[in-house]
């Protein structure tokens, strides 16, 4: 059951209890008004009276007793049983007395269930249907056979409207089981839907672990193959030379040894300018003080200035302090994309677009030069063998996705989407 629901029950709830504790003072108070006003038309003597004020007074310490006892023991019990017992025989001497307080009579009618056990139910509404019927036919005991007449026909007339109100009563019930119902089966489909949500939302954050990780692992891969291919090759070919050097000044050679020496030499600042390379391969240097948008920035206006290209980068969106490993791969792919630019484009203009839009994050790299056919042209290769193929594999390493689109005259557009995945802090 939803909160306001709730709370309209309990609203509902403690109205019925308000009137259940106050309601009869009321209306036996308006009886007693009443019976005053008509005691000279009825009949009533002073004898009469002292009946009536002895079964008023109890009928008011009844109540206030109840009222006490009634915080302790909700529901039905024999206590509950003999409280109506007792106040429907008041009512009924009362009435019997004077037809006016038939109005004391009337909270027979209300709270039976609260008090009666089910099976006594329709028993306490049928004895309260009789006072009333006694006092709309004119008091009670019926006079003659007419008002035996008159009071068996106000009684069935009562006990029938009694039987079409519990109906209705009954139907209203079943309606607000069949609402109550409805409001927990969607309170249930919401909470179902709000954790295939979150399983939802756990599954993205694991694969863009898993993603991360293999991406990792790819790296370690291409660092390896590179070291092999570049650092360990150089650092062989140098203690080859040594060797010869070696060798040589056994021999006597000097001018043999120096030649060595110096391809030595040569080798040992290749291999020391590949291991520069692949550190910086690993960590962005632009992005070692600046976030994404003002490291693009730099590193576009530093293109332009060296390539001759107007180039600008726009950043839209509200601006956003990304993963450490989106930053880099969106940087890697700008700068792969200015590289293939600048040696192959022959472009006049560049423009660099990053967009943070919601839960994604897209890069968009377009200039107007002389472009090519994808389907084609067998991808081109940047520095360090990282074409289009490697942009792509890039983008997909962190769960997203990379495009180029081109044709030939029509200049290039490399479009990267990847998942908005925020710094840890």
């Amino acid at each position: 059951m939803s909160e306001e629901t709730a709370d309209a029950a309990r609203t509902i709830e403690q109205r019925w209890g308000q009137f259940h504790q106050w309601g009869p003072y009321v209306l036996l108070g308006f009886g007693v008004v009443m019976s005053a006003a008509t005691s000279g038309v009825v009949g009533m003597d002073r004898a009469d009276w002292y009946v009536a004020g002895t079964l008023i007074t109890a009928a008011v310490a009844l109540q206030l007793c109840w009222g006490a006892l009634a915080r302790t023991r909700p529901g039905p019990s024999p206590a509950s049983t003999a409280y109506y017992a007792v106040r429907w025989a008041i009512a009924f001497v009362v009435t019997w007395l004077n037809p006016f307080f038939a109005f004391y009579a009337v909270v027979g009618y209300f709270g039976t269930e609260r008090l009666l056990p089910p099976r006594l139910v329709r028993t306490g509404l049928f004895a309260t249907a009789v006072i009333m019927a006694g006092s709309q036919s004119g008091g009670l005991p019926p006079d003659g056979g007419l008002g035996w007449v008159v009071f068996g026909g106000l009684l069935a007339v009562n006990v029938a409207l009694l039987i079409v109100f519990a109906h209705l009563a009954e139907q209203e019930d079943e309606r607000s089981r069949v609402q109550a119902a409805t409001i927990t089966e969607l309170e249930n489909t919401n909470a179902a839907l709000q954790q295939a949500l979150d399983e939802n939302a756990a599954l993205h954050a694991q694969l863009l672990v898993q993603a991360r990780e293999a991406g990792v692992a790819d790296e370690r891969r291409r660092l390896a193959a590179e070291i092999h291919d570049t650092i360990a090759q150089g650092l062989t070919g140098i203690i080859a030379q040594l060797q010869v050097v070696a060798g040589a000044q056994d021999t006597g050679h000097g001018e043999l040894a120096r030649e060595h020496l110096d391809r030595a030499a040569d080798l040992a600042r290749h291999s020391l300018g590949e291991a520069r390379r692949s550190v910086h391969n690993l960590s962005p240097a632009p992005l070692a003080h600046d976030h994404l948008p003002e490291a693009l920035k730099k590193t576009v206006a530093a293109w332009a200035e060296r390539t001759g290209v107007r180039a600008g980068c726009t950043v839209t969106g509200t601006a956003e302090h990304l993963h450490d490993e989106i930053e880099a791969t969106l940087l890697r792919i700008v700068q792969e994309a200015l590289s293939n630019a600048a040696r192959h484009a022959d472009a006049t203009r560049l423009g660099v677009t990053l967009s943070f839009m919601g839960d994604e994050v897209t890069l968009d790299v377009r200039d107007d030069g002389r472009g090519f056919d994808p389907l084609a042209t067998a991808p081109r290769t940047g520095s360090g063998g990282f074409g289009r193929d490697g942009m792509r594999a890039r983008a997909e390493r962190i769960a997203g996705s990379l495009t180029v689109e081109s044709e030939p005259g029509g200049g290039t557009a490399v479009s990267a989407r990847v998942p908005l995945v925020r710094h840890e802090h």
